[in-house]
């Protein structure tokens, strides 16, 4: 009796790999858009945190005053530019405010409510919103508003 010798795939086989293929795709794709949306967040919260602490260190600095709202140009004065308090240079203390990577704005919105920032400031027209009165910074845009 003579044996066959098979040169190809069944249809059953391909149909099997597939079916294998479509299902560690569907399991993978989610998670690479899903770090993007992370990423995003992350990078917020890493300039909100770096704003925070240059406005802290600025406030150090000039003894205890925070640095002033510029509504003209929606920016932080004395954080981009050089300032002088009881006759010392400081700052800048940033280049430039850094962009809010949720919405890409970098510009600023003051908040003057008190007890702080609320979520009724939340536009998402301007990356940042400062509370004057605070020195408080927050991201400004509703899906990622945290304190």
């Amino acid at each position: 009796m003579k044996s066959r010798v098979r040169n190809a795939f069944t249809l059953i086989e391909i149909l099997i790999v597939v079916v294998i293929m479509a299902i560690l795709a569907a399991t993978i794709i989610p998670q690479f858009t899903d770090s993007t949306g992370d990423a995003e967040v992350a990078t917020a919260e890493f300039n909100v945190n770096t704003l925070r602490s240059q406005i802290e260190l600025y406030k150090a600095q000039h003894g205890g005053a925070l640095p002033a709202y510029n509504g003209t140009t929606k920016n932080i004065d004395g954080l981009t530019t050089q300032t002088t308090h009881n006759g010392k240079n400081y700052g800048p203390y940033m280049v430039m405010i850094p962009e809010n990577s949720v919405n890409g704005l970098s510009t600023v919105k003051e908040s003057t409510t008190s007890g702080g920032i609320a979520l009724a400031d939340v536009d998402g027209l301007t990356g940042w919103i400062y509370h004057t009165g605070l020195g408080e910074v927050r991201i400004n845009h509703a899906s990622h508003w945290q304190k």
